[in-house]
């Protein structure tokens, strides 16, 4: 009988690949900000970078088919006065991002479909209550037009973009390094200057649990993973890198804390939550090491390595709506390294057959928001809305299939009412991000994805009628040769106790003849 002594996941052989130089994009003056940032945000329609500018702060966005060398005067969104620290696509509408700055303010950007061709200077939202550097925006994950902002003052500003409204704004013990939602966006993750991670209440800003991360003074960050367990990278006081696995309300407990290397660069988590796989990557790394997380000892299971040869300078991590299902990509990343080059690595799972892996793609984020702003600030918790992957890709787009069509841009007093005290230029905007997330038929939603649901089993089925046919007759053969082992089983031990009483008869007669005075 044989055992089994590897473990058994379907993301056991991932590997990665780098694209032909010609499929990558070159000559990106990459920004040389020392504030810990990946620098790059990717979205199935575009690639954002922030570059060196003079003058104040730019970031460049293109579309991902403009592959090749850019050209020195490519066009650039430039509105900020200050180096821009940080930017966000938002995830229920491909054409919007958010940028921080070091010029004390957040604003919020429209992109054209077919990019940007001049340079922007006029945002169509601007959010500014910091009084230093912004260095943090993270979009809520399912409430439309949330947008949490951290700065150098240590305030925490949620925002509602589609009045220009600052809904809460509170004050943390030190500077933010990270923040991460976790997945109904009912709390916050912030890793502070202090050592510490906390949990916070983003409606209140009440901390509701802090704990010392890691013993190291450098930057540590945290994200939440989808099961609610919280996944650490930080360094010890040896500066040796490592990271951890905690669970919510035992923080200063952690169930899993490893040591990687020896390196000084901060470890960015890269988190997919669909195959339950967080990819680290190190700034001034060659490397990218990536991770499943299961319900069983040691919990973080290490894969596999992707070496390159250059260090990173930032790196962008793509969606499962862009990813290429047709060859089992289930992750895509954007290298960016000292020289300029932004280098395009697909991660695959190799896999024999042609045909589309169901297995490989459960359920994955849509872009369209489950509740409103004013719902979600009114107490209301609701996960991101999933929808099913096919062989032709993520349906997820504003079809009529998913979510009424946009309307026009608003003016300045529809958007804003009667809210005031906003910036001439920062309430037009609001309009553009309003009409770009549009009010959600559940419903309507609800019967697309079970019927999606539906034909996909009814393809499965179909697909596994064979297969399943082969196992059946397998089954019998192995019900045949069980009931052959038995009988075979049983005429044996009939046949020990024969010759067990048999050998017990030959004894019992040797000792009658024998005389009692015998030895």
């Amino acid at each position: 009988m044989s055992f089994r002594v590897v473990r058994q996941s379907k993301f056991r052989h991932i590997f990665g690949s780098n694209l032909k130089r010609e499929q990558c994009y070159d000559n990106i003056r990459v920004s040389k900000s020392s504030w810990d940032s990946t620098f790059c945000c990717v979205n199935p329609k575009f690639v954002a970078v922030i570059v060196e500018s003079g003058g104040g702060g730019a970031f460049l966005v293109f579309p991902l088919s403009k592959i090749g060398r850019m050209t020195p005067e490519v066009p650039l969104v430039a509105g900020h006065k200050g180096p821009v620290l940080d930017i966000s696509w938002c995830p229920h509408n491909d054409n919007v991002i958010a940028s921080a700055s070091e010029d004390c303010t957040v604003k919020v950007w429209q992109i054209p479909d077919e990019g940007v061709t001049r340079t922007m200077t006029d945002s169509i939202v601007s959010l500014a209550k910091h009084q230093r550097r912004v260095g943090l925006v993270l979009w809520h994950p399912s409430a439309q037009n949330i947008l949490l902002s951290a700065g150098s003052d240590n305030n925490v500003v949620i925002w509602n973009v589609g009045t220009g409204q600052a809904l809460l704004s509170f004050v943390l013990p030190d500077l933010v390094y990270s923040g991460c939602w976790n997945w109904d966006g009912s709390e916050v993750l912030f890793t502070c200057k202090d050592r510490k991670i906390r949990r916070v209440d983003p409606r209140t800003g009440e901390i509701e649990e802090e704990a010392v991360a890691h013993e190291g003074n450098k930057a540590a960050r945290a994200i939440y993973l989808k099961n609610g367990l919280v996944f650490t990278t930080g360094f010890t006081k040896h500066s040796e890198r490592q990271y951890s696995l905690r669970a919510p309300g035992h923080l200063d407990d952690p169930i899993v804390m490893v040591e990687l290397d020896t390196s000084n660069g901060v470890m960015f988590p890269l988190y997919d939550p669909d195959a339950n796989l967080i990819y680290l990557c190190g700034k001034g790394d060659s490397v990218i090491r990536y991770f499943e997380i299961t319900p069983e000892p040691p919990f973080v299971h290490y894969i596999n390595t992707f070496q390159t040869p250059d260090p990173q300078r930032g790196i962008g991590m793509m969606s499962k709506r862009g990813c290429d299902v047709s060859i089992c990509e289930i992750s895509r990343f954007y290298r960016l390294n000292n020289n300029g080059f932004c280098q395009v690595i697909p991660f695959v799972v190799p896999r024999k057959s042609e045909l589309f892996q169901e297995d490989l793609y459960p359920d994955t984020l849509a872009d369209v928001p489950a509740i409103s702003a004013e719902e979600w600030f009114d107490g209301t918790n609701a996960d991101p809305i999933l929808v099913p992957v096919t062989e032709h890709g993520v349906q997820t787009k504003k079809t009529e299939t998913i979510a009424a069509p946009q309307p026009n841009i608003l003016n300045r007093s529809k958007v804003i009412g009667t809210s005031g005290g906003n910036e001439p230029h920062s309430a037009q905007p609001a309009a553009a991000v309003a009409s770009s997330a549009p009010q959600v038929d559940v419903k309507k939603l609800t019967m697309a994805v079970m019927q999606e649901v539906h034909n996909q089993v009814e393809d499965l089925m179909d697909k596994q009628k064979g297969k399943i046919d082969e196992l059946s007759a397998e089954i019998r053969k192995l019900k045949a040769m069980i009931v052959k082992h038995e009988s075979r089983i049983r005429t044996l031990e009939n046949r020990n106790k024969e010759l067990e009483a048999s050998s017990q008869n030959n004894n019992g007669g040797l000792d009658d003849e024998m005389d009692p005075d015998e030895v």
